[in-house]
């Protein structure tokens, strides 16, 4: 389909009553405009043009390095003023779907239909029924159910205003079609505006077939303007999400406390607890279990591993089988290998935790690489910091290290070695043998605790 892409992102957002862009408003944690910009690339156009006003240098670096053609409109003329803006980096032999960057929600196939409806030199408008329509321009239909107008609220009749079909901004026809519509509009208007919706009227004059295209589910199509409506966004995208993770078999104990921050991958038989929240590109594994208020944030987690209640997880590797948690986490860098156990309070990272190693009770590991079958007593703190540069600390196979002990990178734990509890160790501590360090304990007779004066 040799199709371009116009995105409307120019709008203030007064409503929303904020110094950030509308269109940089933050919905499953990414902008407005990111959700427009990813749908239409699943179309393959030939470009995606944004025509940016308001906040144009900020909404330009969220998008650096992004192949988008940027189009200024420097002053808020209306939605038909906006095109104008896009049609200088617009071939005359493509189709140009245009959408609107406060319109977050809407589905590929909705746009795929809509760009399919114009071909063959056609105007395809994208309409929907909603159960309040106050605020949106209304399709205006013939008796014979053709659609001969769009009329925006202000300049509607009362009766028009009761018609609940209403336009969603969302159009596709020829772009040579669309430059001649566009020279032949005016702000004759309430607003004195050049509104998009116009080019209806000289699609009809000129005999060309306006086609209504529906969106069958009204909220993929609901405008943001204010931060209520970004609420009721953000519920219908956590419903949407919900819905297909549960369509693909994963167990949600309540669909409604879900949040999918962008992309995640279910293998089979995956339990998912209350308030769970996945960020990025997060991989469960089959049989996963993630417990309550957990925030896994692109990680791999590996089949059969179960996330205990309350843990956090950035960018870790998990392998099969693994416990972690409760109040666990993992910090960028975390690798853990298959049956390898972190547990309470437990922080980690850019560690390497190796097959069977556990890592139990109010433990800090960074910068180390742990052999297999290694236990880590409560309280064991790796000093890998020494306020200019991070060590390494090494861990041989088998080892046991004792409650309480601090281990001085950078430094080595040979393999099967035992380190007392309470123990500093600076030094390599020898394969196979204890090593401990502590410092002599004395009993002071007749010492009393201070007290304070009365």
């Amino acid at each position: 389909m040799n199709v371009s892409v116009v995105i409307l992102a120019a709008g203030q957002g007064t409503r929303m009553r904020s110094d950030l862009p509308k269109v940089l408003q933050p919905l499953a944690g990414r902008p407005l405009l990111a959700h427009v910009v990813d749908t239409a690339q699943t179309l393959e156009p030939r470009q995606v043009v944004v025509v940016y006003g308001h906040g144009g240098d900020s909404v330009q670096e969220a998008f650096a390095g992004q192949d988008i053609v940027w189009a200024l409109q420097a002053e808020q003329l209306g939605t038909g003023h906006a095109v104008m803006q896009a049609l200088p980096h617009l071939d005359a032999d493509q189709t140009v779907l245009i959408l609107c960057g406060d319109v977050p929600l809407v589905r590929a196939d909705t746009i795929a239909s809509l760009a399919s409806a114009a071909d063959g030199d056609k105007l395809a408008v994208l309409t929907t029924e909603v159960p309040d329509s106050t605020g949106y321009g209304r399709i205006i239909r013939d008796v014979d159910n053709h659609v001969i107008a769009i009329v925006e609220e202000r300049d509607a009749t009362d009766e028009q205003r009761r018609i609940g079909e209403i336009n969603t901004g969302l159009m596709a026809c020829p772009a040579a079609r669309l430059s001649q519509w566009l020279e032949r509009i005016a702000p004759d208007n309430a607003q004195g505006e050049y509104y998009l919706t116009d080019i209806v009227g000289c699609a009809l004059e000129d005999g060309v077939a306006v086609v209504p295209v529906d969106a069958h589910d009204h909220t993929e199509v609901l405008g943001i303007n204010d931060k209520r409506q970004l609420a009721a966004a953000e519920a219908n995208y956590r419903a949407r999400s919900a819905d297909e993770l549960m369509g693909q078999g994963v167990t949600l104990i309540d669909p409604q406390r879900i949040d999918v921050r962008g992309s995640l991958t279910c293998g089979r038989d995956v339990i998912i607890d209350i308030n769970a929240v996945f960020e990025g590109n997060v991989q469960l594994g089959d049989g996963v279990k993630v417990g309550p208020n957990t925030v896994v944030r692109e990680s791999h987690i590996g089949p059969g591993t179960e996330i205990h209640p309350h843990c956090v997880l950035e960018q870790a590797r998990v392998g099969a089988n693994c416990q972690i948690g409760p109040y666990a986490r993992l910090r960028p860098g975390v690798e853990m290998a298959d049956g390898s156990k972190l547990g309470n309070f437990v922080e980690v990272k850019k560690s390497r935790i190796g097959r069977g190693s556990k890592v139990n009770h109010l433990t800090y590991i960074g910068d180390a690489t742990i052999g297999q079958n290694v236990n880590i007593g409560a309280g064991t703190i790796t000093c890998n910091y020494d306020g200019a540069n991070k060590h390494q600390t090494t861990i041989g196979d088998g080892a046991f290290i004792g409650s309480g002990v601090e281990l001085v990178a950078p430094v080595e734990i040979g393999a099967g070695a035992t380190i007392g509890a309470g123990s500093t160790i600076s030094k390599a501590a020898p394969d196979n043998m204890l090593t401990l360090e502590r410092a002599r304990q004395v009993v002071i007779k007749g010492w009393k605790r201070p007290v304070k004066n009365k």
